[in-house]
């Protein structure tokens, strides 16, 4: 009998195969700078990497199980990318008061515990994520600096394996970060986010 962590994969990968539902409808096509407390200190902004040529936004949180998976896939891609100019920021814009375990103090102590490299923003108005179209955790973001105004280039999963990181296929976001980076066309540049919805404050 297969292992259950084999079983999760298989069941994951028949997700990332459905059709791109609606839950893309809303994304948007260029993202306005924003300031966010981050929880390794201070307040964190796009203007604040005048040399960035992208950034990865992923929207995260502590609480659910699937977005836990990519600690140590997101630090990987920090460290790969934010010396070419292409940083990562983590985003949790979660409702805190359906889930405690995505306060500040607790986002504070999981960067601390799991050694996240990359700043872990705080949006507790939600105004971030929702302006953005993020929907799900994670829910990965590329933008890139074209005249002056950051564009998304890719939104969708961060690969395409969450349960079992040695057996990704397509590393959806390295490889959009790369085709930007050598001044390529984009082969995927939208799938489907997998995990725990964000649900917004009415």
């Amino acid at each position: 009998m297969l292992p259950l962590s084999k079983i999760f994969g298989i069941v994951l990968m028949a997700i990332y195969t459905w059709p791109l539902g609606a839950q893309q409808t809303n994304i948007a096509k260029k993202v306005n700078d924003f300031v966010l407390p981050c929880v390794q200190g201070g307040k964190v902004s796009l203007k604040d990497y005048p040399d960035a040529k992208g950034f990865i936004l992923v929207f995260t949180c502590n609480h659910c199980p699937f977005a836990r998976m990519y600690g140590d896939r997101l630090n990987a891609l920090h460290q790969k990318f934010f010396k070419l100019g292409v940083p990562l920021l983590a985003i949790s814009s979660t409702d805190t008061l359906q889930y405690q375990e995505d306060t500040y103090s607790n986002m504070s102590k999981a960067a601390k515990d799991r050694k996240f490299e990359y700043p872990y923003l705080y949006d507790g108005s939600q105004a971030v994520a929702k302006k953005i179209g993020a929907d799900k955790t994670p829910h990965a973001f590329v933008i890139w600096k074209e005249s002056g105004e950051w564009v998304v280039r890719y939104n969708g999963a961060i690969d395409d394996n969450g349960g079992e990181p040695s057996e990704v296929q397509n590393p959806y976001v390295a490889n959009a970060v790369e085709a930007l980076l050598e001044g390529r066309s984009i082969e995927v540049k939208e799938t489907k986010s997998i995990g725990c919805k964000i649900y917004f404050r009415k």
